[in-house]
């Protein structure tokens, strides 16, 4: 669960440079949001690795 509750915190940290990327068109803004997917993205595979050892130990 503490993963999941930092996959949420990372999401709502992006929130502010996806608008400034998308409505201000700030191009530094769009490789903060780059950098914060491909961060997600790493998590939630840890999760999802964490999710598939604990099933396959049931």
């Amino acid at each position: 669960m503490k993963k999941f509750a930092e996959v949420k915190a990372l999401v709502a940290a992006l929130e502010a440079d996806v608008d400034k990327f998308y409505s201000k068109s700030n191009s530094a803004a769009g490789t903060r949001v780059r950098k914060g997917m491909q961060d997600l993205k790493n998590l939630a595979q840890s999760i999802r690795l964490e999710v598939q050892e604990t099933k396959n130990k049931a």
